[in-house]
Order: C-alpha cells, then structure tokens, then sequence
C-alpha cells in the first residue's frame, strides 16, 4: 500500500512528489495500514494520541519494509505517532526504488540550463497511477464502495491534506471533502465491514497524521 500511495502522490506533470514536508508520516501511515489489513497490527481501543499500535502474531512479515515496521511495535505497544515518526524517515527512498524497478516510475537523465547533468522522475509506462488514481476518484466522486486497500489509500490521501492537488482529476468540491472525511473516520460503508481493524487502525493513523501535518512549519 505504501508503494501505492507514492505512486498516487507522484505528480507526473512536474516530476514532483506532493506532500514532500510531511510524506514519511504519509507512508509510515500506509505502512501500518497495510500490517492491519494483513492481520498484523491492532490498536489498543484507546482514543486519539493515546492510541498505541499494537503487534500482532509471532511470525515477522516476509517483506523487508513492512518486517521492519513490525518488528520496532512487536518490541511493545507504542502510541502511533510515536511508529510514524520512527519507521516514516527510512521509507520514501526503499519505495521509490521499487516503483522504479517496476516500471511505475521512470529516473532519466537530463541537462540543466543545457549545462549540468541531472536526474528527473517521469512516469512509467505501465499505467498504474491512473488505474489507482480512477479507484480512488470513483470513491470519493461516483460514491462507489471502497475495497479496504482503495479506502485506506483514500483517507491517507485525505489525512496528508495533498488530495486539492489532484483536481480535476479529483474535483476539490464539498461533496468530495465530505466523503474524504468520512473515509478518514472510518466510514467506509457496509460492506466493508469485514475490515473493521483496517478500518479502525487507518482512522487512527489519519488521525495523528493530521495533527502531525498540522503541527509542521509551512514550507517556504
């Protein structure tokens, strides 16, 4: 899921990724969130800062990431925003190469003032950004029922205040902003209610990744 939600968070127009001064809380979010929905986390039921993110089971993830983010709650239950700020640093570098070696994203070469060589990111050929992105806007635009992965990606989206950087794709409307809180709230719709840990794990990250934003200087 956190590769996912860095492919999301590409912008494919300017090379950029949105969200930059806050995205290692953003992805340690998708992270947890992914343990969730594996059956690998939990949190303790208390309510927001309070909230500690808990191991699950004996076995250790077999992805190396998600392994990592594992193992530093299973040494005890640590309240969330302490995992997000402690797993979120290493994250953004390890993901991207993924997504390079998949094919999602594309690093090349270019001149700079037609001087000095330089790097740029574009977007690969595979097409999953759109695939992902459309999920995501028949969510929060077309009302469709999210599955677990799609509304999880969505409230984060939400929760790191990036989502009015993808209009028109995604429209920046009052319905649409409704929907997004309700997904960061947990209010994903009946059907989903089989992922009630997801559902409650990732409302607990969007919570304490909003306060952790909130709480960032505005870059400069």
């Amino acid at each position: 899921m956190a590769e996912d939600l860095l492919l999301l968070l590409f912008q494919p127009e300017s090379g950029t990724i949105a969200g930059e001064n806050t995205l290692f809380y953003t992805l340690a979010g998708a992270v947890l969130s992914d343990l969730a929905l594996a059956g690998q986390v939990a949190s303790d039921g208390a309510h927001a800062s309070a909230v500690r993110a808990e191991a699950l089971g004996e076995v250790p993830p077999s992805d190396e990431i998600h392994r990592s983010a594992w193992t530093y709650v299973a040494k005890k239950p640590r309240s969330v925003q302490t995992v997000l700020a402690a797993i979120g640093p290493q994250l953004r570098a390890p993901l991207l190469d993924r997504l390079i070696a998949r094919g999602d994203v594309e690093r090349v070469r270019k001149k700079a003032f037609g001087l000095f060589n330089t790097t740029a990111l574009v977007e690969g050929a595979t097409g999953r950004r759109a695939r992902l992105l459309e999920s995501v806007r028949a969510v929060l635009v077309d009302g469709a029922e999210p599955t677990a992965r799609i509304g999880a990606l969505a409230a984060l989206l939400s929760a790191s205040g990036t989502l009015p950087q993808f209009d028109p794709q995604i429209p920046w409307t009052n319905p649409v902003i409704t929907r997004a809180k309700q997904l960061e709230q947990g209010h994903w719709g009946a059907g989903a209610a089989a992922e009630a840990v997801t559902r409650t794990v990732t409302a607990v990250i969007a919570n304490n990744i909003i306060v952790a934003t909130t709480a960032q200087p505005p870059s400069q």
